[in-house]
């Protein structure tokens, strides 16, 4: 007999009735019913219930041994009676005997709980995170995520895709958020970077001439923590080809995504290939984020012609005062109360606005003090005009719009919860494509890069050359699903002097990007073709798929808000004698000494 285990604690049926058997795993829990002693014994596969009697000699044995102590027991396999037999479990028609006990590991005094499902503080999870990766929720999840990514890796292989690795020591890349450094040893004062994202080496691949490349890639940043991003590192699904449009990139990455969906979302509808797409100044307009919710089926609406001249002089006086006011109508079907609009207006107070303005709809005509300003001939037009009847309502919000948008689309999505119009039980996939290829730093009024400054401007060097920047867009997209953004991507700038024109309309100077890019540019100068690609995020898609609130709960071993791993202790203070090997000196900043105050 094998010395741990002859059958996992999932494996055991009623057809091993009789048979003996050697278990090994987890006190799960502990049932003492006076003359028994029962342990649910727990491994990676399953629980099994295991049974002593009092007058066996190692009763005590396994009374004294605590929860997640590890065993292995040995006996016989034994129908459970029918008014004790579990359903719920795939092994509850049977138990083991405990003959034979050996206590393998004791455990301590649990610091928390692995049975059960109490909701323990992050800190507490995160120190203990061994411990808590035993409970069911964090097994699940894990599970989860070594099943996406194997899928993932199946699927883009057999779409053709080459799996590479790419380095992990390499330059700092100016790609929006700060590098982590690692200083050199052998080179003083020099230091490496961690990879925000392998963007130049998948390009490098492509210049290469390898046509399909991916990799489950790390990535590491050093920004703060989101409920959506986990501060450190996070894994993306990164993919180039070579000779593509943008439609080809679609094509290829969508039967990944929704086939990657379909099989893990649990009976979940799954929004089928072609994805809808939609342009980013269109998604501004209709949901106020160019991450939309497609599950809600409110569309905003612009409506300052409405407000323009009107005796509601709040917005009136705006418009007037400013060319770049705008007042953006929230429709809400169903809405058409004035208790509903109340609570509307509350709430937008609870978010730091002055209220929300409202129209509702009864018969025939509006009601409300928007209605009563902007009269009866305005409030209808407004009505027909948004294919709103007696019964609904309308919300407004004014300003300028890059301002009001993240409240307008919190809003959105909150008259569409209310009123129960989202969908659920649904994944529904977009693209929002046509991002402008530059903006205006509103402090400083310089054009700036707006998303991402590899990607190859619409009408290449002639539209640098004779456009207005701020008119020209980008092959750049975005995939979302269900107002999560899985990744950015882009039909990449692959000609040297489109590059150095684009970067400088930007501020930058030839000699910078020269100095930035050297290995790209010095690349693209020996024949690079066409290409692009994205790189949607693991963690973002299993998270969705665990239908779980922080991507926290999908990684095994993240970060804290404050980016420190409590359990390992990193970050933690280097010995002088390392430091002086690599050449460092440490400059901290200075603390303020507080003296104790007597009262």
């Amino acid at each position: 007999m094998h010395p741990y285990r002859t059958h996992t604690c999932g494996e055991l049926r009623i057809k091993d009735e009789g048979q003996p058997a050697r278990l090994s795993g987890w006190i799960h829990r502990k049932r003492d019913h006076g003359n028994l002693l029962f342990i649910d014994l727990r491994d990676s596969f399953g629980l099994t219930q295991c049974v002593i009697d009092v007058s066996s000699e190692l009763f005590s044995v396994a009374e004294a041994a605590r929860p997640e102590s590890v065993l292995t027991v040995t006996g016989r396999v034994v129908r459970r009676s029918d008014d004790t037999i579990n359903r719920k479990l795939p092994t509850g028609e049977v138990e083991l005997t405990m003959d034979e006990i050996v206590v393998e590991s004791p455990a301590e005094v649990l610091p928390m709980q692995v049975a059960g499902d109490e909701d323990y503080g992050e800190d507490l999870r995160l120190r203990y995170r061994f411990l808590d990766l035993r409970r069911e929720r964090m097994q699940r999840n894990i599970r989860l995520r070594n099943g996406v990514i194997s899928s993932i890796r199946r699927r883009m292989s057999e779409a053709g895709f080459m799996e590479f690795q790419t380095p992990i020591l390499t330059a700092s890349s100016p790609e929006g958020a700060r590098d982590y450094l690692v200083p050199s040893r052998h080179h003083p004062g020099a230091f490496y970077a961690l990879p925000q994202a392998p963007q130049q080496f998948k390009q490098l691949v492509m210049v290469a001439g390898f046509d399909k490349y991916f990799q489950i890639a790390p990535c590491f940043r050093d920004e703060d923590a989101r409920a959506d991003r986990s501060p450190g590192e996070f894994y993306q699904l990164d993919f180039e080809m070579a000779f593509v449009t943008q439609d080809d990139v679609f094509s290829a990455i969508e039967p990944v995504l929704a086939g990657v969906f379909e099989e893990f979302s649990g009976g979940m509808h799954v929004k089928k290939p072609p994805f809808p797409r939609i342009a980013y100044a269109e998604s501004m307009l209709k949901y106020g984020t160019d991450k939309p919710d497609l599950r809600n089926p409110l569309e905003m609406r612009d409506v300052t012609d409405t407000f323009r001249g009107s005796n509601f002089k709040i917005f009136a006086s705006m418009i007037d005062g400013d060319g770049k006011v705008r007042v953006h109508a929230i429709p809400a079907p169903g809405g058409g109360s004035r208790a509903f609009c109340d609570r509307m207006n509350g709430w937008a107070q609870d978010q730091g606005q002055p209220g929300l303005g409202y129209i509702f709809f009864r018969d025939g005509g509006g009601a409300g003090p928007v209605a009563k300003n902007i009269g009866a001939e305005r409030t209808r037009a407004l009505r027909d005009d948004l294919g709103l009847v007696d019964g609904d309502a309308v919300f407004f919000v004014c300003g300028i719009p890059k301002a009001f948008n993240p409240f307008a689309a919190a809003a959105r999505l909150k008259i569409g919860a209310g009123l129960e119009l989202s969908a659920v039980g649904e994944f529904r996939f977009c693209w929002v494509v046509d991002y402008p290829m530059y903006e205006i730093n509103e402090e400083t009024g310089d054009i700036e890069f707006s998303h991402n400054p590899f990607s190859m401007p619409q009408g290449g060097m002639e539209a640098l050359e004779t456009e207005d920047p701020l008119s020209i867009l980008a092959w750049q997209y975005d995939i979302v699903c269900n107002g999560v953004e899985l990744s950015s991507g882009a039909i990449r700038n692959h000609r040297p002097d489109i590059m150095i024109k684009a970067f400088g309309i930007a501020g930058y100077g030839a000699e910078v990007v020269e100095e930035k890019f050297a290995g790209l540019l010095n690349a693209f100068r020996y024949g690079a073709p066409p290409h692009g690609g994205s790189a949607p995020g693991i963690d973002r898609m299993v998270m969705l798929l665990a239908d779980e609130p922080n991507i926290r709960e999908v990684i095994a071993f993240p970060m804290n808000q404050q980016a420190q791993d409590l359990l390992m202790g990193a970050p933690a203070a280097a010995e002088p004698e390392r430091l002086k090997e690599l050449h460092l000196k440490l400059s901290l900043p200075k603390t303020k000494k507080t003296k104790d105050k007597k009262i």
